[in-house]
């Protein structure tokens, strides 16, 4: 599995990283999110499959 979060559509919102704190990392100006690894490990998959369904700006893309 890969993700991809669409840094025009993120709002900031943080609710990826509460989701999936392993995967996700916050921009500390303006809390906007990035995939720390592209590629998510099996174990995983799921708190990134959740991170996808909070998301209100539909940021997150998985691969």
């Amino acid at each position: 599995m890969k993700v991809r979060v669409d840094p025009d559509r993120c709002q900031g919102h943080t609710l990826c990283a509460m989701a999936a704190p392993d995967v996700f990392e916050l921009s500390e100006i303006d809390g906007h999110a990035t995939a720390i690894d592209t590629e998510i490990p099996e174990t995983l998959e799921e708190n990134v499959r959740e991170a996808v369904r909070s998301c209100p700006e539909q940021a997150i893309t998985i691969l």
